[in-house]
């Protein structure tokens, strides 16, 4: 079957048209970025004044905080220092491993369960029984389970990774129109044509939106993973520096991985926006 006999985007033109121009979203206005800019200074001054008056609220204690001031200095120092390649290649690398891993598998299993009936009694029970477990609550099977703890730490990522993608793959998987798949259908398609040229164009919104949830929660996995078995890496330099009373050092970890976790999810929604140029198009299918 030509791809011309089966455009996915030209099926749902007639559907979607109306919402056509809601999909085009104009950059934010100056007004915006101002209110946005000065929430965020407004967060920096509130820090620096509770830090500096080292304020005890009884519940909550800035005594021991460090200032932003501080915090700057202490990034400066780790950005000129070899270790910061160090840790941040070695996360990164587990990251990476772990999110394709997941990605791979999470698209694969969510695709069957949202659309066979045999695949959802079979997988998604037992998936279910897992996905509650927490990170921290692997770590100690997956030290027994591989050989290396680098192994093991990526498998956290995996698992942590997993569940989102996997999750919003069923869901845009059940939400694909019946329409569609009839008309496919009605033009000769096969099952692997339908799962190819229907579902998949389909349902890659939602497995996008999964993927950029798993690469944040891959990170909150992984930092977890290296803060009790890592040797190097974003986690395991912010736990040194708390054994170590580096609380200034802290602070930049903590930062470190939040910008690390921003720019990594936003990458995955970049790219997953370029291979989907339809809905950039205001056309959903």
């Amino acid at each position: 079957m030509s791809s011309a006999a089966l455009d996915v985007p030209a099926l749902a033109a007639g559907r979607e048209a109306p919402r056509a121009r809601a999909a085009f979203r104009p950059r934010l206005p100056l007004g915006r970025l101002a209110l946005r800019a000065g929430a965020l200074g407004l967060g920096l001054l509130l820090w620096h004044l509770a830090a500096s008056l080292k304020l005890d609220l009884g519940l909550v204690t800035f005594r021991n905080v460090p200032t932003p001031l501080d915090v700057a200095r202490a990034a400066a120092a780790l950005a000129q220092s070899p270790k910061l390649g160090a840790h941040v290649g070695a996360s990164l690398a587990r990251v990476l491993s772990g999110f394709l891993a997941a990605l791979a598998a999470g698209v694969v299993l969510g695709l069957a369960v949202g659309r066979s009936a045999v695949a959802r009694d079979v997988l998604l029970p037992p998936l279910e029984v897992l996905r509650p477990i927490p990170a921290v609550a692997w770590i100690p099977l997956a030290i027994l389970m591989f050989p290396s703890s680098e192994l093991s730490m990526v498998f956290i990522t995996f698992t942590g990774a997993l569940f989102p993608i996997l999750l919003n793959t069923i869901h845009g998987a059940e939400g694909v129109s019946p329409r569609l798949v009839a008309s496919a259908r009605s033009l000769g398609a096969g099952q692997g044509a339908i799962l190819r040229e229907v579902v998949v164009p389909s349902a890659a919104p939602s497995i996008v939106t999964g993927a950029a949830i798993g690469m944040g929660t891959a990170w909150f996995c992984l930092v977890t993973a290296e803060m009790i078995s890592g040797q190097y890496g974003i986690g395991y330099f912010t736990w040194e520096s708390y054994t170590l009373q580096n609380y200034d050092d802290i602070v930049v970890g903590m930062l470190l991985i939040g910008l690390l976790g921003m720019a990594s999810s936003a990458a995955v929604r970049a790219l997953g926006s370029l291979a989907m140029p339809w809905t950039r198009a205001g056309i959903r299918t």
